[in-house]
């Protein structure tokens, strides 16, 4: 296959805007993005709409707004991992020779349609039980607090490290500092987790021109390139799973790493699927940061922080960032495409060179997840 690059990004604030139609909110950030790259909206060839709830031909919606039509647009649907999927299926379309100008989007406006935790649909017969994804990472936190000692507190000093981060951010949903203690004695959710280590569903768009090789060189871009794209649906549970451990993950991110020929030594910045603290500190280990059971050891040593040896979530990630399921995504990869252009002011990785995106999707009865997309972005 060709290169694909990333030759703009953009991306709306992070929040609950009930007034806005979800076609404005996604128009803002693909406006941006199209400014950004530097192209003709009439350049673009192929549009990739990921969202979750915004009903039917939503991608139509959007670019209509902005007066394009008459291309070949898709819309899907991969839960919380929709926006990675559009963004893989624009570097296919590139990669592929199929197009040199491919536009991909994430998408959500949840503000009016969910309250509280996401309901489990009628024939999810685990989540009718109660198996909904508070209590599934509270159990993963409760195992590896009994597998590995790790405390209550190293859950919060993940939540501690992103609000930080997120106060630096001005697209974030929070940007307030939290203290540890404050963290811990928020209400508790699904113990051990309380309210500051659960992410909140949130409004909001992202969006990625992906071009290739010849189009990079014609617009004179600092060229991002996508070094590795992967998508896979988790596997199936079985008697003896180690609910610590997201085989999906653990797969998806090793062909990653082949796909681009780096290991996880190489990374400078990583934005990965916080959507609880316990979260993120798993998934050091599963995306071969750190040895099994050492995430707490890695959170307490700061080596995820900033000025670590790897920055993780510098943009605050679900958990200060906010969750807009579809848009998740493609905002991850306009904050490690940022980072990589030098773009962050105050949270700014020093010399970032390589950046990887993780995106978790859906829970599905007897699956270990729905789905799991990592990207890794080079410069």
């Amino acid at each position: 296959m060709s290169c694909a690059f990333v030759a703009g990004v953009g991306m709306t604030r992070f929040g609950r805007f009930p007034e806005r139609f979800i076609k404005d909110i996604g128009a803002e950030a693909v406006l941006e993005a199209i400014r950004d790259a530097g192209v003709n909206p009439a350049e673009i060839e192929v549009a990739y709409c990921g969202h979750t709830r915004g009903g039917s031909t939503v991608c139509q919606r959007i670019l209509n707004e902005i007066g394009i039509s008459g291309i070949e647009m898709v819309n899907m649907e991969d839960a919380c991992a929709s926006g990675s999927a559009a963004f893989r299926y624009a570097y296919l379309a590139v990669a592929n020779g199929m197009a040199d100008v491919v536009l991909a989007i994430g998408v959500e406006k949840l503000s009016d349609k969910i309250k509280g935790v996401i309901p489990p649909r009628k024939d999810d017969l685990e989540g009718l039980f109660g198996r909904i994804m508070p209590s599934v990472f509270a159990m993963i936190a409760k195992r590896h607090m009994y597998q590995y000692g790790t405390k209550v507190e190293h859950f919060a000093l993940v939540s501690y490290k992103n609000h930080l981060n997120a106060v630096k951010n001005p697209r974030a949903m929070y940007r307030k500092e939290l203290s540890v203690e404050e963290i811990l004695n928020s209400p508790v959710i699904c113990e051990p987790i309380t309210l500051y280590q659960c992410t909140a569903n949130a409004d909001g768009a992202a969006a990625a021109v992906v071009v290739s090789e010849r189009k990079i060189k014609q617009l004179g871009k600092l060229p991002v390139r996508i070094a590795a794209s992967v998508l896979c649906a988790g596997g199936a549970r079985v008697e003896d799973w180690d609910y610590t451990v997201s085989l999906s993950t653990v797969n998806a991110s090793r062909r990653a790493y082949e796909e681009a020929g780096i290991g996880p030594e190489d990374l400078d910045v990583i934005e990965l699927h916080d959507c609880f603290s316990v979260a993120e500190l798993v998934h050091y280990e599963n995306l071969g940061l750190c040895p099994k059971g050492e995430g707490a050891r890695f959170i307490e040593e700061k080596r995820s922080y900033i000025n670590g040896d790897v920055a993780v979530n510098p943009s605050g990630g679900l958990l200060s960032k906010g969750h807009p399921l579809g848009a998740t995504g493609l905002g991850q990869v306009y904050e490690v495409v940022q980072q990589l252009r030098g773009n962050c002011g105050e949270r700014q990785v020093e010399n970032a060179r390589v950046g990887l995106t993780h995106t978790m999707g859906g829970g599905v009865s007897g699956l270990e997840s729905g789905a799991c997309a990592v990207h890794i972005l080079v410069r």
